[in-house]
Formats: C-alpha cells, structure tokens, sequence
C-alpha cells in the first residue's frame, strides 16, 4: 500500500491533457469569442485515418461489409452509395483483416460517369457513405455519428497533446496508467459517451486526468438498502472511507436540519450524476429531505477506462468505488442495476469463499480476486413498481465498493490491466514489446509467462467449477515482477459478470439464493464463449500480429504457443478430461459475437427494458484447433 506521501506525489503527478484558453470577450464584450480548437486539421485527419482503418477491419470482421480480392494484399469494399474502398490488409486469427492506414483509397463515380480513386482518410464520410451497405437506419446512423465523432475528437486531442512514450509508461503505476489507454479494442466509437458534453470529457473522462472529488449524500432507509460480506457493517466502510473530522461535518449537516442521522444510509454519488440525474430523476426525495446532500469527498479519485469506476489516489488503500452514469458508452447505458447492487456482495463472499479455498488458485497461481465487498440499492419510489420502464431510469443512484489494487499487490509489483498490453504510443512502440524488451527474455519466454500467468488459472476455474468472468481487458489484470514479467493475475467486476454452467458441478457447492439474477446459469458452451471472446477474440487477436511486428514471433507460432498452454494444462489435470470436452476451447469453428453490428444493425438505440443479449452471427475459424 502507498504511504500518505506518495499518494500526493501521484496526485499531483497525473499529466492531464490541457484545457483551451478562456474564452475573451468581443469587441462589445457581451459575447465571449469561444478560443480556438486545440485539434488542428493534420491531428484530425490522423485521427481518423487510424479510425477509418479500424472500421474497416472490424466491419469486414464481423460481415457487415464484403471485402473482394484486388491483387496481393489489397481488398475492395464496394457500397451500395456507388463508393469503394481499397487497401492493403493482412489477415489474421479469426478471419480478420488489419488494415494499413495509409493504403485506403475512395472512389465515387461523378455526374460525368468516371471514377477516380483518392487517397482516403475521412472515417465520418465512410459511415454515411456505408450507411445503406451496413442495413442501419437514419436514426441509427445520426447518433451513431455522435458516438464516431466524440471518439474522434479524444483521438485527435491526444494526437495534438501527444503522450508518454511506452518506455515511460513502465512505471507508470496501475491507476494513472488505465488514463492513458486508448478505449475498447474492438468497438469502433470505444468513446461515445452520449450525454456527455465536450466539456464533461475534458472534466470527467480518464483521458483527461482530471481528479475528482465525489459528492456524499444521505439516502433515507426507506428508499436505501446497505449490504455487505459477513465482515463488513455499514459502519466499517464509513470509517474506512471517511475520516473522522469528515463523518462528523457530514452528521452535523443532518443534525442541523432537524434529522436523525441513524435514519440515512450514507454513499458516494458522481457529481456529474447528482447534477444531470439525481436531482432531475429524484427530485420529489431530494425535496422532502429523504436524499439530502452531504458535501464533497476529502480524497481525490480518478476514473478508469470504464469512466464509473473511481479509484482513490488520495488514500489509494480505501476502495473503489463503482458509481453510475446515466451515459451511453459502449453499447448501454452506464448505470448500475439494482439486482447487482444488491448482489454484489453475497456473489463475493461465496466466489471468494470457494476459490481462495482451492489450493492451486491462492498457493500455486496466487491468483487475486478483488471482491465488491459492500454496497447501497436505491430503488426509484415510483417507476420502479411499473413494468418494463427502460433500465437507465431505473439505474440512477446506487454504488458499490470494490478492493482496490493497491491494498493486495506486494510492494516491488507492478499492476496492469491485461488491455494495456495493446496500447501503442505516439511512436509506434507497443507496450507489450517494451515490457518484453525490458524484461531481458525472449519473446517466447516472456509470452509464455504471460499465458501462464492469464490462461491457467482462468482454465482452472472453467474447468474444475464450470465458472466464468467476463475476462476482458479492464477486468483481467495482470502482476508484473521487478523485471516486467508477469507472474500472477488480478481478476475483479464479478457480479453481472460471473456465470455457472447449468451443469451438475459437485465441486461448485451450495449457490447463492437469487442466482437467476447475479449469478446467472448458461450452457457450458456460452460458459466458454467468455473465455473465447474475451480473451482469443478479443485480445490475443490484437496481441499476435503486434508481437510479430515488433518482436519478430510469427503469428502462427503466437497461436501455436496457446494452444500448446492448454493442452499442457490438460495433461496436468487428466482427472478433468470429461469437461475438456464440455468447454472445448479447441473445437474448429466458434461462434461470432459481432460487437458493432449488434448497435448498428441489431439494438440500434432502442430503449430497452432490460440490458439485451447478444446473440452469435455465422462462426469464425479457431486458430487453436490445429497445431
């Protein structure tokens, strides 16, 4: 854990991206000129190169667009706008296609009837120009725009502002690092964050750095349930949160208007939240006193990738705290629902109970779960008794605590997200080739630590208790030694997140009452579909050409690598051969879970009920299936 003085060196540390310059007022000075964009035309047009690249990659992957053979390592995507793209792509795990920025040309046939290709670089004029061929509808496309674009405009910022190169991310510790990643690998507008004003990004966004104090508020006990594992009252988390001088400013303020404070359950709400949506949504209880704002956090925190979760940079050993926002942001609305809020808890109490048990996870792997181990449900007094309000006005206020990273890693470790490992700086420098570099391995070796490190224990737990997360890039983290060699595996964000097979399991033991809703039952093959998405599809399919880039380790011989790890792990535990078989991660073809389609093509922005299902469209070829 860090001193009380390091956390002030890292507080005041964090590089933010700069603001623009005040607004001036005019020659009558009774309008502001609003200052100039810090975004210049080469940044934005670099931005959307990459991003143009990225679409192009990702639509093909996922079959929206038909890409054709035009000569050796060169594509052609005809639309139905009467436009083609051509570019050079190689192709990779899965069927993918990664494509070179600086091949893409455009060709539209003029009134004349010619057609002339030229260089392209624009990725909004290819989504309205794709419009037709990608079967979304104006209404779809308009707000998509909106999404495509805030991404492009984070893109560019960054491009201008530049950033820390990949060497001096090394030492970047686990949550300043997460403010310097990227978004979401897969999704193409990864920054949407519809509701957001540009002013809000620069504010609360993890690309902008920017510490954030969180608003306390009183929620009366007729609207507010705390729970917690066995170990923790309501009363243990206020005094590991808040300090006594603080607890004691806050009990006046209820004292003072005529309340009892043993009447309120206290919590931490975003400020963002409290000023677009408490106080709009629950107006009538902010009113008649039943939610009474308590004042400011003494701490400072910083968001992650996922923009809700806050970690304390103040006292980094308090927790995380989980909080929502009523924002689109990679395919739903960012609010919490109260069946996690409310099982958040009793999920974690029993995960860890059985995995910290097992001896190959907590000696062997030394495996570290990090538990959501309290958290406040305010259910809304009058919508949520009516049927089928769409969630995000169900999902306004509520929290949940979390372990954080700096209370369990041991002091010479460094904490990474498993995303990281992707992030590649203003240079072209991956990360992951520098923490090899740095390592003194070779690239074989060090992967092979990595594989190790992230797919034994996640194989372990499939296998032996037919249990999944959702092992994606912000949720799996990674252990570093003083070498840069990963050594051990941080898991966390359990419930909603966590499935069982429906399966008979003897060693999975009694389940937690509720499960339907926080531990939710599945086929063995979706079980293993998290594990395939997540990780192979997800990530390894990214990791594989960067390492044969820039460490020289052939693609092939990435995959071969893997599939070698899991057989190793089946010879070592024959006893379990029966659901090698049940969760087959080696099987031929898998299915495809098609991440922009689904809000293109399938969810749109309709304002749903419950947070939708995706369902698989058509199958991908398996790297792994064969040697």
């Amino acid at each position: 854990m860090k001193s009380h003085n390091e956390a002030l060196d890292l507080k005041t540390s964090v590089t933010r991206l700069p603001t623009a310059a005040s607004p001036a007022p005019d020659e009558r000075g009774d309008h502001p000129v609003p200052a100039l964009a810090e975004v210049g035309p080469a940044a934005w047009r670099e931005a959307n190169r990459r991003l143009l690249a990225k679409a192009l990659g990702e639509f093909c992957f996922e079959e929206m667009l038909k890409p054709v053979q035009a000569g050796e390592g060169r594509y052609r995507v005809d639309l139905g706008s009467g436009t083609s793209y051509v570019f050079s792509a190689r192709p990779g795990a899965f069927g993918w296609l990664k494509v070179d920025p600086a091949s893409i040309t455009r060709s539209a046939t003029s009134m004349l009837g010619n057609s002339i290709a030229e260089a392209a670089w624009d990725a909004l004029q290819f989504l309205t120009d794709s419009a037709s061929t990608l079967g979304t509808d104006p209404s779809t496309l308009a707000t998509y725009f909106n999404e495509l674009s805030s991404t492009l405009a984070v893109d560019a910022a960054r491009i201008t502002h530049g950033g820390h190169t990949a060497a001096e991310l090394r030492a970047v510790g686990h949550t300043e690092l997460e403010c310097h990643m990227t978004g979401h690998n897969w999704l193409v507008a990864n920054k949407g964050r519809v509701n957001f004003t540009a002013s809000d990004v620069r504010r609360y966004a993890p690309e902008s750095r920017q510490p954030v104090r969180l608003l306390w508020v009183a929620v009366h006990r007729g609207l507010a349930e705390f729970r917690g594992t066995s170990e923790l009252s309501e009363h243990a988390v206020l005094a590991r949160e808040l300090d006594e001088a603080t607890r004691s400013r806050f009990t006046r303020v209820l004292t003072s208007a005529g309340l009892s404070p043993e009447a309120f359950v206290w919590m931490p709400v975003h400020p963002w939240q409290w000023e677009q949506a408490v106080q709009v949504l629950h107006a009538a209880d902010v009113a008649q006193r039943r939610i009474v704002p308590l004042g400011d956090s003494p701490d400072l925190y910083l968001p992650g990738q996922s923009i809700r979760t806050m970690a304390n940079i103040t006292t980094p050993g308090r927790y995380d705290v989980k909080l929502p926002l009523r924002i689109v942001n990679t395919l739903i609305w960012r609010g919490i629902p109260p069946h996690c809020t409310l099982g958040a808890p009793v999920v974690t109490q029993w995960l860890k109970c059985l995995l910290e048990g097992d001896a190959f996870l907590a000696e062997t792997c030394r495996t570290v779960f990090l538990g959501e181990v309290a958290s406040v449900t305010v259910r809304h007094p009058y919508l949520s008794k009516v049927a089928d309000v769409p969630y995000q006005h169900l999902e306004t206020l509520g929290c949940i605590w979390r372990e954080p990273v700096a209370a369990r890693q041991a002091p010479e470790e460094r904490v990474r997200t498993f995303a990281s490992l992707l992030h590649v700086d203003g240079q072209g420098t991956a990360f992951v080739a520098e923490l090899v570099r740095a390592s003194g391995l070779g690239a074989e070796a060090w992967l092979q630590h990595l594989f190790d490190t992230l797919l034994i224990p996640l194989m372990h737990v499939l296998y032996r208790y037919g249990i999944t997360f959702n092992p994606h890039g912000q949720n799996t983290l990674l252990g570093f030694d003083q070498n840069d060699v990963p050594h051990r595996l941080y898991l966390k964000d359990f419930v909603d997140d966590v499935c069982v097979s429906f399966t008979d399991v003897p060693e999975r033991g009694p389940e937690p009452d509720g499960h339907d809703h926080v531990l939710p039952r599945k086929h063995p093959s979706v079980i293993r579909q998290h594990v395939v998405d997540q990780v192979f599809v997800g990530h390894f399919r990214y990791l594989a050409p960067l390492c044969e880039e820039q460490l020289g380790m052939p693609e092939q011989a990435f995959w071969r690598q893997v599939r070698r790890t899991i057989l190793g792990f089946h010879q070592r535990f024959p006893e379990l051969r029966e659901r090698f078989a049940e969760y087959d991660l080696l099987v031929p073809e898998i299915p495809r879970y098609a991440l922009n389609r689904d809000r293109l093509v399938v969810t749109r922005y309709t304002d749903r009920a419950l947070r939708h299902a995706l369902y698989p469209n058509g199958t991908l070829p398996n790297p792994l299936a064969h040697d």
